[in-house]
């Protein structure tokens, strides 16, 4: 409808006359074009603007990823840890400092 108007070169009020719509909610509609592209979820929730939403899934991306580095920094120290935890038995040899023999 709001294409028509700009198009065709009728009046927002014009169109909406044909349309039966009320002339303000063709003037927010061409607002929100004018906006940039716009994206609602659902009903009863808001507008939201489609760059709002690629720049929040991009963080989500990069946090993914973050959490992702930060499980694996977890897993290499919790293996380092084991295996420091083995070595330290081994240098230790067959009698240990608790059998009361150095």
């Amino acid at each position: 409808m709001v294409e028509e108007a700009q198009q065709g070169g009728m009046s927002l009020s014009a169109v909406a006359r044909k349309y039966g719509v009320n002339p303000n909610q063709l003037f927010r509609w061409r607002k929100l074009v004018h906006e940039g592209g716009l994206y609602a979820l659902g009903a009863d929730q808001r507008v939201v603007a489609v760059s709002e939403i690629k720049g929040l899934q991009a963080k989500v991306r990069d946090l993914e990823r973050l959490l992702g580095r930060k499980t694996m920094e977890v897993e290499i120290l919790r293996e380092a840890i084991r295996i420091a935890r083995e070595k330290k038995l081994l240098l230790r040899g067959p009698f240990s400092s608790q059998d009361g023999l150095r």
